[in-house]
């Protein structure tokens, strides 16, 4: 077997895995047992189970670095200095999630994987996407802080991520929503009519009112 081969069928085993069952439930074992390689292999390519979880990751983020920025690069030459509407900025994150997964493998797999980013202790796969990929996410955070002037900089943090909640769970629960959709409404939803119909409720999320102080509570008497 080709050490490519080799390396593509360990990949493409453990992204798999790792989705279905989470990393801490998938073991080296079970992946070389899935793609017909032995430990030997896994420890010669990727030296340990957190090397082959971020080295999963970046296959996905490596070429949609690349795609994100080149896309930014052309939404700042085309607003020349002007501020980039927020449904703007979104549409092109989405856009570009949209088109990598389907390079590699399902949609549903890529968000599966970045809802267990967050949804597990994963702190040096946190640590491995902000040390490689943050400098993409940080340009994202100040466009959207340009075009979000009125929001302090902690109830946009929160904003960003409540939307990438939603969407993390929308599109890794994507299969079962269509099944429902087209049996309880005759519905056929592709993507794109997905994205279509998040758009407004995101960029919504992230224009809403600023939510009112709380207020102290009444100490009993």
């Amino acid at each position: 077997m080709a050490q490519t081969d080799t390396v593509t069928r360990i990949l493409d085993t453990a992204e798999v895995l790792f989705a279905e069952r989470g990393f801490a439930e998938t073991s080296l074992r079970n992946i070389t047992s899935k793609a017909r390689v032995n430990l030997a292999a896994v420890n010669y390519h990727f030296g340990s189970k957190k090397s082959l979880i971020q080295a999963v990751f970046s296959r996905y983020l490596d070429p949609f670095t690349e795609r994100f920025h080149l896309a930014l690069d052309e939404l700042e030459a085309h607003y020349a200095g002007q501020v980039i509407p927020l449904e703007v900025l979104l549409e092109t994150m989405a856009r570009t999630v949209l088109e990598v997964p389907a390079e590699r493998n399902s949609l549903k797999v890529f968000m599966r994987l970045l809802g267990l980013a967050y949804s597990q202790a994963q702190g040096h796969l946190r640590r491995h996407i902000q040390e490689e990929y943050g400098s993409v996410f940080t340009r994202f955070s100040e466009l959207v802080r340009l075009a979000t002037p009125d929001l302090p900089d902690v109830e946009r943090f929160w904003r960003l991520h409540f939307v990438l909640g939603t969407v993390i769970f929308t599109l890794s629960g994507l299969d079962a929503l269509r099944d429902i959709a087209e049996k309880d409404y005759g519905e056929h939803t592709s993507v794109r009519d997905l994205i279509r119909r998040l758009r407004p409720v995101v960029v919504a999320a992230m224009n809403a009112p600023l939510p009112e102080p709380a207020q102290p509570r009444a100490e009993a008497s």
